[in-house]
C-alpha cells in the first residue's frame, strides 16, 4: 500500500529528534497498550492483521498520532471487526455481553525452504505498487541489490494480511547502495528483508 505510513525515503519531515534517556514508556497507558496488544495477538488477530491496521488510518490521524497511539487504534479496529467488542462498548468502557472465543489457530503448515536465489546472487525488486498491505518499502522498488542471507519460510503479508492464502515464501536479507536508492556517494548501505515474489534475477 502506498501510504504515508511508508515514510523511508521521503522529504518534508524533518529532521529524527533524538530523545536522551527516552523512557521506554512516556504514559502509563502506553504499556497497557502494549500488555494488550501481547493478549490479543495470536488470538484474533496476526501481526499482519495489526500493521494492515495501523496503515489503514487516515493519513493525518496518523501523522498526528503517537507511536502507541497508532498501536491503541489498531487494536479497537481489530476488536471491533473481529466482533470481540462493539463501537458502543468502546465509547462506554461497558462490555454489553461476554467477549467470543478466538477462533483455533491454523495448524503449521510450513513447507520445507525450497530458495530461488543463493547468498551472493544479484537481484532487481519489482516495480510493484499493491492496494493493500506489503512489506516491500517504495524506496527498494525497482532497485538492484545483493542477497546476503537466506531465511524461512515465512507467510507471504499481502495474502496473510487479509486472509485470502497462506502462502509461504523464503525471505532474503538483500543489500542495497546508498547510491542505488537515492544517489547519494556515502559508501553506506541498507539491508531489508523481502520475500521472493517481490525479487527478480538480476539481468
Amino acid at each position: 500500500m502506498n501510504g504515508v505510513h511508508d515514510m523511508g525515503g521521503m522529504h518534508g519531515f524533518g529532521p529524527v529528534q533524538i530523545e536522551s534517556n527516552e523512557p521506554v514508556f512516556h504514559a502509563a497507558w502506553e504499556g497497557r497498550v502494549l500488555a494488550l496488544q501481547a493478549r490479543t495477538r495470536g488470538r484474533w488477530y496476526h501481526l499482519d492483521e495489526f500493521r494492515n491496521a495501523i496503515e489503514r488510518m487516515p493519513a493525518a490521524r496518523y501523522l498526528d498520532a503517537g507511536y502507541y497511539e497508532r498501536w491503541l487504534t489498531a487494536l479497537e479496529t481489530l476488536m471491533v471487526e473481529k466482533g470481540v467488542v462493539t463501537r458502543e462498548e468502546l465509547a462506554t468502557s461497558r462490555a454489553a455481553a461476554p467477549a467470543p472465543q478466538p477462533a483455533p489457530r491454523p495448524p503449521d503448515d510450513r513447507p520445507p525452504l525450497q530458495p530461488r536465489f543463493r547468498t551472493g546472487d544479484r537481484v532487481v525488486t519489482r516495480n510493484a505498487h499493491p492496494t493493500g498491505h506489503t512489506r516491500m518499502p517504495r524506496y527498494v522498488r525497482g532497485r538492484r541489490g545483493v542477497v546476503r542471507t537466506v531465511n524461512g519460510p515465512f507467510l507471504l503479508p499481502d495474502t496473510n494480511a487479509h486472509g485470502r492464502s497462506r502462502d509461504w515464501e523464503p525471505v532474503y536479507a538483500v543489500e542495497f547502495s546508498v547510491r542505488e536508492l537515492w544517489g547519494l556517494d556515502s559508501g553506506d548501505s541498507v539491508c531489508a528483508d523481502l520475500w521472493e515474489s517481490y525479487l527478480e534475477a538480476e539481468t
